[in-house]
């Protein structure tokens, strides 16, 4: 396994820690990523994008959408089955899950659907006012000073 040295990163930012800690975190983890459910991160305009999960099996009332200090956690818990069953085969996954996403700085949820056994979490960027690009107008020093009113 590779290893990354992210000091160069601190000595020529500041207040980049939290990218470089949510990096060091991603490339210690061990190749034992959780694979189910399965999903797509979809990038649907400049600033939107969609998550898709395959839940198939689960109703909206047994599913979990929230959003807790910057991640996005999907959770799911099948209701308890009534009655015995005899099953010849059982290939369809109804397990729990949790499924975290770590969201960026001003990525907010916008809504969630579940449609066809597809859970859509719609994300969009909105970025404040206060950290949009602005000119700055420069003052000349050879402007001739104010008079004082009299």
């Amino acid at each position: 396994m590779r290893t990354f040295d992210l000091s160069p990163l601190y000595r020529a930012s500041v207040g980049f820690d939290q990218v470089a800690d949510m990096m060091d975190r991603v490339l210690s983890k061990d190749g034992a990523q959780p694979t189910y459910p399965p999903y797509n991160i979809e990038k649907t305009d400049d600033d939107a994008y969609r998550i898709s999960l395959a839940v198939a099996g689960f109703s909206e009332d047994e599913l979990n959408v929230e959003v807790r200090e910057n991640a996005l956690i999907v959770s799911a818990r099948k209701a308890p089955e009534d009655g015995d069953k005899t099953w010849l085969h059982r290939g369809i996954a109804n397990r729990a899950f949790e499924r975290r996403f770590q969201l960026a700085d001003h990525v907010r949820v916008q809504g969630a659907s579940h449609e066809n056994g597809m859970l859509h979490i719609e994300l969009a960027r909105e970025v404040p006012e206060a950290l949009k690009p602005r000119r700055i107008e420069i003052a000349s020093l050879h402007q001739p000073a104010l008079q004082a009113a009299e």
